[in-house]
């Protein structure tokens, strides 16, 4: 019954040690769920699996189709990943690939849509089609889907060639309650039918009803244990930021994404002295809202937005007063950018390309660094770096030049609770310098006691706008 048997394996990467003396059997049929702090070696161990990286000591086999072996070659496409990186490809490249384009291609075990699709492989897309219920995305360019959308598509994907095991990286991250539930009847589904599942998460308490095996992966070293519930956030409670007048204003917005209108037609207005919690479900147009104000994207013609708070409406004053953290701005930061890079280009307007930092900019970035437990990371590679570890480096760079707007767009993802609570305990002093906040969330934890209105989206347009019960700041 063993898929994978790891006994005394360690990994190394980058001269570092991501794993040690890793015993773990892996059974086919099994639900294992994976949960740790940030750089425990969560990821690292999902692609150990996968065949994706190699041990440099100790011993890794597979059985496969009734084979035992020790190659990975058949295992990275027997064992697939679902994560934010299976994403990074389709949109960070300005190539159109429909959602029928991704999934053909993976049944043939590619990236991109080559050749017309075998009968097979026409058969096999009805049928995870109708599992995963895409039917109404197979048209779309896969670049212009939201978060939840994207990440339902890249299940799909990964399930095209019947796969033994589905390895998923903080699968339910960014995907908004009814989007949860439905994918975890899918991977109920998947998992009935002979699947295993490997699941890695900072939120077991999110993981879909299945008979989980529980492992702690803390330190590079892996353990059996039962997972707990996170502790509560600390109370905290954000004061009211000084200011009078109009911050943003939207007038008759329409955005439009590769043919398809991701938001409006809007109007709305975010005053000074306001802190918003923005709500709705996967697509509702949130993250593109969250853009728009921050100039990466532009509306319509017709429609109008002003920055009444900026003397001049230019992209480097922009940068300079806004900090927004997304899925979107993550997946940007695969370069060779160090820690220290990417937090100090906030200094700069720029992401990532920073000129040396100068004395009093690098004392600055390490002060907020020490806060926030990052030292270690300033010198790694963002490409070396856990999906938390960057987000906390994005969080860093986000409020490090005290922004006037601050824009979380589920900005507390990957985040284990400890880097949560660090990163919380900022915003009350921002926010007494002028900092106003932007909350978009699926969970009510992840947003803090002080939010002042609340906007909930529907198909791109207000579904409501509504003052918060007020609560008075700690």
């Amino acid at each position: 019954m063993t898929l994978v048997d790891l006994k005394e394996v360690t990994v190394r990467a980058g001269g570092r040690t991501l794993l040690t003396n890793v015993n773990l059997n892996l059974q086919r049929g099994e639900a294992l769920r994976l949960f740790g702090p940030n750089g425990g070696g969560k990821t690292t161990l999902l692609r150990l699996l996968a065949g994706e990286v190699a041990p440099v000591s100790g011993h890794r086999t597979y059985i496969l189709h009734g084979v035992k072996q020790t190659s990975a070659v058949r295992a990275r496409r027997s064992l697939s990943v679902v994560g934010p990186d299976a994403e990074a490809f389709y949109l960070t490249r300005d190539w159109e690939q429909t959602v029928q384009d991704v999934l053909l291609a993976a049944y043939e075990g590619d990236t991109l849509k080559l050749w017309e699709a075998t009968p097979e492989a026409e058969a096999r897309l009805l049928e995870v089609v109708a599992l995963t219920g895409l039917d109404a995305l197979l048209e779309r360019d896969f670049r212009t889907l939201s978060h939840g959308q994207r990440r339902r598509v890249i299940l799909a994907r990964a399930l095209m060639p019947r796969p033994e095991a589905l390895l998923l990286d903080e699968f339910t991250d960014g995907l908004s309650v009814g989007a949860r539930h439905d994918l975890g009847r899918v991977l109920a589904d998947v998992h009935a039918s002979g699947v295993t599942i490997v699941l890695a998460t900072h939120r077991p308490e999110e993981a879909p009803e299945l008979p989980w095996r529980t492992v702690r992966v803390e330190g590079g070293r892996v353990q059996e244990e039962e997972a707990t519930s996170p502790p509560p956030h600390p109370t905290l409670s954000l004061p009211i930021p000084p200011g009078a007048g109009d911050l943003i204003r939207l007038q008759d917005v329409e955005v439009w994404r590769n043919g398809t209108r991701a938001l409006g037609p809007l109007s709305w207005t975010w005053e000074a002295g306001q802190h918003w919690l923005v709500t709705g479900e996967n697509g509702s147009g949130k993250s593109t809202l969250a853009r728009l104000i921050a100039g990466e994207l532009h509306p319509a013609l017709g429609g109008q937005i002003q920055r009444p708070y900026l003397q001049r409406d230019l992209l480097t004053e922009r940068r300079r007063t806004v900090g927004i953290v997304g899925a979107e701005l993550g997946i940007r930061q695969r370069r060779d950018w160090t820690g220290q890079d990417i937090i100090g280009s906030a200094l700069h307007g720029t992401e990532g390309f920073v000129p040396e930092l100068s004395d009093e900019e690098l004392e600055k970035v390490t002060a907020l660094a020490t806060q926030l437990d990052l030292l270690d990371l300033l010198p790694r590679h963002a490409e070396t770096l856990s999906q938390g570890q960057l987000r906390r480096l994005l969080l860093a760079r986000a409020v490090l030049h005290a922004p006037t707007l601050l824009i979380l767009d589920e900005g507390l993802d990957f985040l284990d609770a400890g880097s949560r609570a660090r990163f919380l305990a900022l915003l009350p002093e921002l926010a007494r310098g002028g900092t106003h906040v932007m909350v978009i969330a699926h969970r009510e934890s992840d947003a803090p006691d002080g939010l002042t209105h609340h906007l909930h989206l529907n198909g791109g347009k207000v579904g409501g706008v509504s003052r918060l019960p007020v609560v008075s700041a700690k």
